[in-house]
């Protein structure tokens, strides 16, 4: 019986000790203060709130996830630090955006690696139909374009408005040297030159009636038509 007393009082200690010490949910207004810290990068709060228990899945009235927010803001070593908290680089807000979709859009390639290694989904997309790669090509993010083109995202994938990637790249390009190389890059990668909208406008037509000699004569070189 003394064992068994013993025992109980060691199991209880334990018990007290883990509830005591483990990081309680904070509350809304540390989840709120999470959020805003990742926006204005501020390292050292954002490691403060998370261990007093901030949560990484709150979100704020736009549906923005702490992460998201330092993701709109370039934070990269906050974006870290969440990340290796556990956020969910897939989480979208109110319009469809997530850490992983606004990094790509938006060209902020170091957040876009760290979401890429944390597991981002490539199919996820975004308010208009598209992935990642859409919007970066449109953009005209390069290296954005040349990390993606290194996954296994669908290079030919349509959005809602009826363009792929090529053609956004074409269609809302200025013609320049950077959509001429996005141009260039997705060819290369096997993107379908001849998918056309649903007009039936090829990238190359559309290049074309643009004016844009030298993106015409990558995509004929292709096979374009």
């Amino acid at each position: 019986m003394r064992a068994s007393r013993i025992f109980k009082r060691a199991a209880l200690s334990v018990a007290l000790f883990v509830c005591l010490t483990a990081p309680l949910h904070a509350g809304p207004a540390q989840d709120r203060a999470l959020i805003e810290a990742a926006e204005s990068g501020d390292v050292i709060v954002t490691r403060k709130l998370l261990a007093e228990g901030a949560s990484v899945k709150a979100r704020d009235s736009a549906g923005r996830t702490a992460l998201l927010a330092a993701t709109h803001a370039n934070r990269v070593e906050v974006a870290r630090i969440l990340i290796a908290a556990g956020a969910d680089v897939n989480a979208k807000d109110n319009i469809e955006d997530s850490a992983f979709l606004y990094a790509g859009a938006e060209g902020r390639n170091e957040i876009l690696k760290m979401t890429l290694a944390a597991g981002a989904d490539l199919k996820s997309t975004n308010r208009y139909g598209g992935t990642a790669l859409i919007p970066a090509s449109h953009h005209g993010h390069p290296e954005t374009v040349k990390i993606l083109l290194g996954t296994t995202i669908d290079k030919d994938h349509v959005n809602k408005l009826g363009w792929t990637a090529l053609l956004e790249a074409v269609i809302l390009g200025d013609g320049g040297p950077v959509h001429t190389g996005i141009v260039r890059d997705l060819v290369a990668a096997g993107a379908k030159v001849n998918l056309a909208d649903r007009d039936g406008v090829t990238p190359l037509a559309h290049a074309r009636r643009r004016g844009f000699a030298e993106m015409a004569g990558i995509l004929e070189a292709a096979g374009g038509r």
